[in-house]
């Protein structure tokens, strides 16, 4: 779906940039010049925005140590993800239940072996290393869990906190971009950030090299977040983990693996994730076609957030992707007050939970007829879940409820658009 249909910010102003078509330098950014942050021209309405700056959130409970305890073992149990798990516990009420009951649905789903299941030894320790270094699991239902991050479909179940808790109940705005980043590209990043900060946002973004680095060193003084691809003991890239250090005096860093875990190639798509759920908004500096950023910024759209670009020179290819987004209906920006005066009002509005896949029933009491003839129309090429509901004749409760036992048992696969296979 194009950016349009999903963005509130779907309109980009139509702008012609003499300067854009090849009359800078050809590394040169369109908009480098210091023309584009007149302090005098933009202070006043950065101030005005940091006036009306905070997120609305109700209070929030402290979970029981024993359920954190739990919540932790059931999430980091085998095939269990965050929409099983948010199924899970939204279906038996707690994580106690949950784990129960683990065995006899792996055995439903019709597992050909053993599923680990964390103990709670493993837990406790992994709690305990934890705390040593001063990281916090928090669970989207408590304070200091990003709100906009908790109102996402697939919110990290323990969000692994280290820094100011204080940063994460602040208004966020991600900027992301390439790692290759020209130096005009990182100079406006820089200049970007730094006015955002001023103004009281929060930046947030990947700790990645290039337009991330520079988005970061820029806020050190007024706070940033850093969303980890890996445990916070697996800083990548390793030549960065000054610059977390550093961040963490005003802002704070985010992960939602364990310690000891090395990031992967498909770790990095599940962090962009978060860089956009927990955000205002997104904006993009510097992206090549199939750019790291690209993904981030088509799940900022799907997740309801404002996709912004900044726009570069057509004979840079390291500028075609955030142009190719502006066509698409990203907003064009050339300074911070772009971004403010699009994310003002949805400041001024609570932070909504909309009904999920995962907050409906799910009904265990089916028989075999029912769950033969649900797997059998299941296979390797992707169904969506109205047709199976459709094709199985059986309630949506019951479809969902073998497919979670599916999915616990590691036979399921899920695809984007909602579509699943059988593995």
């Amino acid at each position: 779906m194009p950016l349009s249909a999903i963005s509130r910010a779907a309109l980009a102003r139509v702008v012609y940039l003499s300067s854009a078509l090849g009359m800078t330098g050809e590394n040169e950014h369109p908009f480098a010049s210091n023309s584009a942050f007149d302090p005098v021209d933009h202070s006043l309405r950065l101030s005005e925005a940091a006036t009306a700056m905070h997120d609305h959130t109700a209070s929030a409970p402290k979970l029981s140590d024993t359920e954190r305890l739990n919540r932790l073992r059931l999430i980091r149990s085998d095939n269990v993800g965050p929409r099983t798990f948010a199924s899970l516990l939204r279906h038996f009420g707690n994580a106690a239940t949950a784990l129960e009951r683990l065995p006899d649905l792996i055995r439903r789903g019709g597992a050909s072996g053993s599923r680990r299941i964390c103990s709670e030894p493993d837990a406790a320790a992994e709690l305990a290393a934890c705390a040593r270094i001063g990281i916090r699991l928090v669970a989207p239902d408590e304070a200091h869990y990003p709100p906009r991050l908790a109102s996402i479909d697939d919110a990290p179940p323990l969000l692994a906190v280290r820094g100011l808790l204080d940063a994460l109940a602040r208004p966020m705005i991600a900027i992301v971009g390439s790692r290759n980043a020209s130096g005009a590209g990182l100079k406006f990043a820089s200049q970007l950030a730094r006015d955002l900060g001023e103004a009281g946002f929060v930046v947030i973004s990947g700790l990645a090299r290039g337009i991330d680095q520079a988005a970061h060193r820029a806020t050190l003084a007024s706070g940033t977040i850093a969303v980890l691809a890996g445990g916070h003991d697996k800083i990548y890239p390793p030549e960065h983990v000054d610059l977390l250090a550093a961040l963490l005096d005003q802002g704070a860093a985010i992960s939602e693996m364990p310690l000891g875990h090395v990031p992967r190639a498909r770790d990095f798509p599940r962090r962009n994730r978060l860089i956009s759920g927990a955000s205002l908004a997104v904006v993009v500096v510097e992206a090549a076609h199939r750019s790291g950023s690209l993904i981030t910024a088509r799940m900022a759209a799907e997740q309801g957030r404002e996709v912004f670009a900044v726009p570069g020179s057509p004979i840079d290819p390291r500028a075609a992707g955030a142009n190719d987004l502006i066509k698409q209906g990203a907003t064009l920006v050339t300074d911070a007050a772009d971004i403010i005066d699009a994310v003002q009002p949805i400041m001024e509005r609570p932070v909504r939970f909309g009904v999920r896949e995962d907050d409906e029933p799910l009904d265990f009491a089916t028989d075999a007829g029912d769950r033969a003839r649900i797997v059998n129309l299941l296979g390797p090429s992707p169904i969506s879940m109205d047709d199976l509901i459709r094709m199985a004749d059986v309630s949506a409760s019951v479809v969902r409820a073998v497919l979670l036992e599916l999915e616990l048992a590691g036979r399921l696969e899920r695809h984007g658009g909602g579509l699943m296979s059988l593995v």
